[in-house]
């Protein structure tokens, strides 16, 4: 596990940086269960529920009572700490907005502006089943409302009794859900997309899921846009001498407790914090709560050892990691060289935990290498951008020879004589 940047074969190098996710082995499932599901609908929801979740449920629709239930159900201190990343999530995603509208004056007559528009209907998919993830809930749902969108539908599995998981179900509620579905994997998905007599058809799927999960989502893109491609969870933290390998081991394990094939990669510019976080990692990884899980994460995780902080940063910027840490001295001056991360974590009282859970941020990242071309879910993802232009008469004159000059040279003799067919002075009748 604990080598020196340098030594890496190119082969070692070459597997770190191209960890792209293989759905191939699973993608005959996926087409099955989304053919179905489309040709099928609810009746096809049914059987797949059955077959992988091991319930039959009446009604794939949470109902007022079900959710009212719910909030009995959750301790006040955790509905205290759900109003709390509630509100830190939400002040955030704010920030992220832009006038809904505006025009300036690019040149004398000539206006060009653009006006914001949320989509129509959102479908977030939340994990479940044998777990609760509130904080999925509110990383999907709450951007899409704070952009405007006026009607989100959430999918999550059912439990075994056949009822959303209710620290999951208060969440959405308080995210501003507007419906609610017991219904998981593929064949939720793919119940977003098509449509069924039960569920609406939406314009744009979000949500982290396993390799099924992704690979429909991979699939359906010519029918229903969606977030982003998404692998196993990973973080890279660059760290120099001011870092605790104590700190260091725990956010590693912390990454790796989520499966067994997460990432964990350190890249030090300390050899002696390099050697004291493996001893630390070998410790805590046996005292861990998922003990199996982060052992067999680690055996595929890394602690590099870089000659200069320059080094660690062209690796980091190369590797394009979906969590970054930056525990150095000079942690904004590296911020300044970072080109690839999909959210980053600066000094060392920030944790990816922080952002996972409370800070404000969103937790849906993109994995696998993919930083390099996406950005994580942010309000902009929920909305449409619709270019605006008013031009006077001046104005189009000011343009007339640029346009059909253009315009001609293209073989495009109809739009020159579009604008010049505006110019022409008519005598009024």
């Amino acid at each position: 596990m604990f080598k020196k940047l340098s030594e890496l074969s190119d082969d070692e190098l070459s597997g770190m940086l191209s960890r792209r996710l293989n759905v191939q082995e699973v993608i005959p499932t996926v087409v099955e269960i989304l053919n179905d599901v489309e040709s099928e609908g609810d009746k096809a929801l049914a059987k797949y529920t059955k077959q992988f979740d091991g319930v039959r449920v009446g009604k794939f629709k949470v109902s007022k009572d079900e959710i009212e239930k719910a909030y009995d159900k959750i301790p006040e201190k955790l509905k205290q700490s759900l109003e709390t990343a509630l509100e830190n999530i939400v002040a955030f995603h704010h920030q992220q907005m832009d006038q809904d509208l505006w025009m300036t004056e690019v040149s004398p007559g000539v206006m060009a502006g653009q006006k914001i528009v949320p989509l129509e209907r959102v479908g977030a998919y939340v994990p479940g089943g044998l777990a609760s993830y509130p904080s999925s809930a509110l990383m999907t749902i709450l951007p899409a409302k704070v952009a405007g969108v006026p009607k989100v539908v959430v999918c999550t599995p059912p439990n075994k009794g056949g009822s959303v998981e209710p620290l999951t179900l208060v969440a959405a509620d308080m995210a501003g859900a507007d419906e609610i579905y017991k219904v998981g994997g593929v064949q939720a998905l793919a119940a977003m997309a098509f449509g069924t007599d039960t569920m609406p058809k939406v314009d744009l799927i979000v949500g982290p899921g396993n390799i099924y999960v992704t690979a429909a989502k991979l699939l359906l893109r010519n029918t229903v846009e969606i977030d982003m491609p998404a692998g196993p969870s990973e973080v890279l933290i660059i760290a120099d001498y001011t870092a605790e390998p104590e700190v260091l081991a725990a956010d590693m394990i912390a990454q790796a407790e989520h499966d067994p094939q997460s990432i964990s990669v350190l890249v030090s510019t300390d050899e002696d914090l390099s050697i004291a976080t493996n001893a630390e990692l070998e410790k805590q990884s046996d005292d861990a709560a998922r003990k199996d899980i982060v052992k067999k994460s680690l055996a595929q995780s890394a602690i590099l050892t870089a000659a200069t902080i320059e080094d660690a940063i062209t690796f980091s910027n190369a590797f394009g990691p979906e969590h970054l840490e930056i525990i150095a001295k000079d942690y904004m001056e590296i911020l300044r060289e970072i080109k690839n991360a999909g959210s980053v974590f600066l000094g060392p009282y920030t944790p990816v935990a922080a952002g996972d859970y409370a800070s404000g941020t969103n937790h849906v990242l993109p994995t696998s290498g993919y930083s390099r071309v996406f950005s994580g879910l942010n309000v902009d993802r929920f909305i449409k951008k619709i270019t605006i232009q008013q031009i006077t008469k001046d104005g189009l004159k000011g343009l007339e020879e640029t346009i059909t000059t253009l315009a001609e040279a293209e073989g495009l003799r109809g739009h020159a004589e579009s604008v010049r067919k505006r110019m022409v002075e008519r005598t009024p009748e």
